[in-house]
């Protein structure tokens, strides 16, 4: 192993070369220029010095560039809609700091979903805080949306059927007491959309798997409560009598509603044993909206870099 030769003396004003008073100067100036070409050195293998950032979810922007998320909800007469909504909007932006999170409501409530969209510019990312498809999904947010034309933007999933919307209902039924129920109804809303019967039942599926498979049975607090043609979704009263005929007299009923309202106390009230409370702001709902809109970032961005436009958000 050979010894390094020293570098060559600072030059001066002129170019002529200025000796080196001192060892120690000899020293320092050896020091400093290894530390200049070491900073410009990536060793393999090693850990950078400090915290490593966290990695962002598949598909999620940095808040900084991340379009706004737009949530969508159903609007009540029920003042307790609104401050549930406001809660769960307020829990997603603790996930995801920095976020522009904005509300806009179908029909009843302030902001309407025009009155946002026009306050808003460029790309943005509406999530549904509905559980199933149906025709607001499939019909009136994507006319909300094409009425304005000065956004760029993409509607993301329903929240259901999904594992995360069956984690937020057993830990609901959980609350009520319900924690070893011999039989559940799953109260939802309804549509006259057969979409919205398949997302229903499917969420019933994942539910009965969380509870181990104890039945679920899909109802709608909308259809007639004697129950429509054969094939047509259960009303709850219905559910509750199939599941009485199958020897369950004290089922509990999980409430598959984001928020307080009309459908969701009137399924409670006709409930023989516990019944659950609406979703809310469980922060399971909350991990479920951010998935929604990532999803929705997700599919856009493969969409926008295809050439064949294959790609397209599934509403």
């Amino acid at each position: 192993m050979t010894a390094s030769t020293p570098p060559p003396p600072p030059a001066g004003p002129s170019g002529t070369e200025v000796p080196f008073d001192s060892t120690a100067q000899i020293m320092t100036e050896i020091t400093t220029q290894l530390g200049e070409r070491l900073g410009r050195v990536r060793l393999h293998g090693l850990p950078r010095r400090g915290p490593a950032a966290p990695r962002p979810a598949p598909g999620a922007a940095t808040a900084r560039q991340a379009p706004p998320l737009v949530a969508v909800a159903h609007g009540s007469r029920d003042p307790r809609a609104l401050r549930t909504v406001t809660a769960l909007l307020d829990r997603v932006r603790a996930l995801r700091p920095g976020l522009t999170v904005r509300l806009g409501h179908i029909e009843l409530n302030a902001p309407l979903l025009p009155d946002t969209l026009a306050r808003l510019n460029g790309p943005a990312v509406a999530v549904p805080l509905l559980l199933a498809r149906g025709h607001h999904v499939g019909h009136d947010i994507p006319a909300a949306l094409a009425d304005a034309p000065h956004l760029t933007a993409c509607l993301a999933r329903p929240l259901g059927p999904h594992p995360l919307l069956a984690e937020a209902l057993h830990a609901r039924l959980e609350e009520a007491g319900a924690r070893r129920p011999s039989a559940v109804v799953l109260a939802a809303a309804g549509s006259r959309a057969p979409e919205s019967a398949t997302d229903t039942a499917r969420t019933a599926r994942l539910l009965s798997d969380r509870l181990g498979g104890v039945p679920v049975l899909p109802a709608y607090a909308s259809a007639p409560p004697e129950g429509g043609p054969p094939g047509t979704p259960l009303s709850v009263p219905a559910a509750l009598r199939a599941l009485a005929a199958r020897g369950h007299h004290r089922p509990a009923v999980a409430s598959c509603f984001t928020a307080p309202g009309r459908f969701a106390a009137q399924c409670a009230a006709a409930a023989p044993g516990p019944a659950a409370a609406p979703l809310g702001d469980h922060p399971a709902l909350a991990r479920l909206v951010l998935h929604r809109y990532d999803q929705a970032l997700a599919a856009r961005s493969a969409y926008d870099h295809d050439p064949t436009g294959a790609a397209t958000v599934a509403v």
